[in-house]
């Protein structure tokens, strides 16, 4: 729909006809694309990370680091997602419109923002949980390998 709504909107303008709520309703569409597909993108680790940094640090480190972003980046949207519902909420009881040609109303609009950062929220603290299994694995592992170096006799070369 976006992309059929932008070319059909170019086309007619250059004809000189412009229909003013195909690039409103683009807008919209714009809105519920990126929010529902945040927590989508996150599930694949789709988000832009700090590859160079991260790269350099061992694997416990780096799933400290993990779960300190995730742990905020969480509590952010949380507090995204309450405060977008409760403006909502006020919108829906208002009856308040967006002052554009089409003049839709704004809640069923805003809407998405609340749902969508709370969906990412959950996305947050499903990654804290994998984060913090790989911390416990990456500390067994260290563990496992530092009594196996222990155990290990040194013999004597000839």
């Amino acid at each position: 729909f976006i992309l059929f709504s932008v070319v059909l909107s170019i086309i007619l303008r250059n004809v000189g006809v412009s229909i003013s709520w195909l690039f409103e309703t683009t807008e919209y569409s714009l809105l519920y694309v990126l929010f529902l597909g945040a927590a989508w993108l996150l599930k694949r680790e789709g988000h832009v990370n700090m590859d160079v940094l991260l790269s350099r640090l061992n694997p416990r480190t780096r799933c400290i680091l993990n779960i300190i972003t995730s742990v905020l980046a969480a509590i952010s949207c949380l507090a995204i997602a309450w405060y977008g519902a409760k403006l909502t909420w006020e919108y829906y009881q208002l009856g308040y419109t967006v002052d554009t040609e089409l003049r839709p109303p704004k809640a069923p609009i805003m809407v998405i923002i609340p749902i969508g950062s709370f969906l990412l929220f959950i996305e947050f603290l499903r990654r804290v949980y994998r984060y913090v299994g790989g911390w416990r694995a990456s500390a067994d592992k260290e563990k496992a390998s530092l009594e196996r170096a222990a155990t290990i006799e040194l013999k004597p070369s000839l």
